[in-house]
C-alpha cells in the first residue's frame, strides 16, 4: 500500500473517494496492531491448551516424570479468573520463586489435585480477609500467594503461602482431619486436604505440613521424595 501511494501519487478522484471511505490511514496503522493482538491471543490459547492438557493428565498404574513447575503453572492458570481483579478487591498477586528441581517420579494428575485444592484454598482465605476492608485498603496491603521450590535433603520442597487472616493452633491440629472444614455449610466438604495428605504421604512417600498465624497467613509445605 505503501509503495503504492509512493509510486501513484496521481489518484483519481474514485480513488480518493474510496480512500476516505475506508479510512485508509488508520487502516494501514491499525491492521500491524490487529494482528499483533491476533498473535497473542493465538499465544494465550496455546498455553490455556497446553496447561490444560498438563493439568488433566490421566495417570497411569505406575509413576512418571513429571515437571512440578509445569504442574504448578497450569493450575495457577486455571484459577486465573480467580486471580484477577473485580469490584471487590484488587488482583491476587502469585509470586512464584522456583528453584532448580528435577523431574520427580509421581503422578501427575493427583498431584495436580493437590496444587488445585490448596491454590483454591488460598484464594478462598484471600477473599474471606478482605471483608469489611475497602478496595483502597486492600490495595494499600496486596494480596499475594507466594510459591517457593527447592531441594532439601533429597526432598522437592513445595511451600505454597498466602497473606490471609491465618488459622489459630487448635484449627491447624484438624485441618487435614476427614470431613473438618473451616468453610461455611455448603462451601467447604472438609475433604480437600484429606486427600491431599493421603496423595502425598501414601501415594508418594512424602509429607504435607501447615504453619499459620493468626492474623498474618497460613504456609503449606509439601515435601516429595526425589
Amino acid at each position: 500500500m505503501k509503495i503504492y501511494q509512493d509510486t501513484f501519487s496521481d489518484k483519481t478522484e474514485e480513488i480518493i473517494d474510496h480512500e476516505v471511505e475506508i479510512d485508509l490511514e488508520y487502516t494501514i496503522e491499525d491492521l500491524p496492531k490487529m494482528i499483533d493482538s491476533m498473535a497473542i491471543a493465538c499465544d494465550r490459547l496455546k498455553n490455556i491448551s497446553t496447561s490444560l492438557r498438563t493439568f488433566s493428565r490421566a495417570d497411569r498404574d505406575y509413576k512418571v516424570p513429571f515437571n512440578l513447575h509445569e504442574g504448578i503453572d497450569s493450575t495457577i492458570l486455571i484459577l486465573k479468573h480467580r486471580l484477577k481483579a473485580n469490584e471487590q478487591r484488587p488482583a491476587i498477586a502469585v509470586i512464584t520463586n522456583y528453584g532448580d528441581l528435577p523431574q520427580i517420579e509421581c503422578f501427575p494428575g493427583q498431584l495436580n489435585q493437590v496444587f488445585m485444592n490448596i491454590l483454591a484454598n488460598a484464594i478462598d482465605a484471600l477473599d474471606e480477609s478482605n471483608h469489611g476492608r475497602s478496595f483502597a485498603e486492600i490495595q494499600a496491603h496486596p494480596n499475594s500467594i507466594i510459591i517457593t521450590t527447592s531441594i532439601a535433603d533429597k526432598y522437592a520442597k513445595i511451600s505454597i503461602a498466602d497473606n490471609g487472616n491465618g488459622m489459630s493452633a487448635e484449627v491447624t491440629h484438624k485441618i487435614f482431619n476427614h470431613l473438618f472444614t473451616t468453610k461455611a455449610v455448603g462451601k467447604g466438604t472438609g475433604l480437600g486436604l484429606a486427600i491431599a495428605k493421603q496423595i502425598v504421604a501414601e501415594k508418594h512417600g512424602g509429607q504435607i505440613t501447615v504453619n499459620s498465624v493468626l492474623g498474618e497467613g497460613t504456609e503449606f509445605i509439601i515435601q516429595l521424595p526425589v
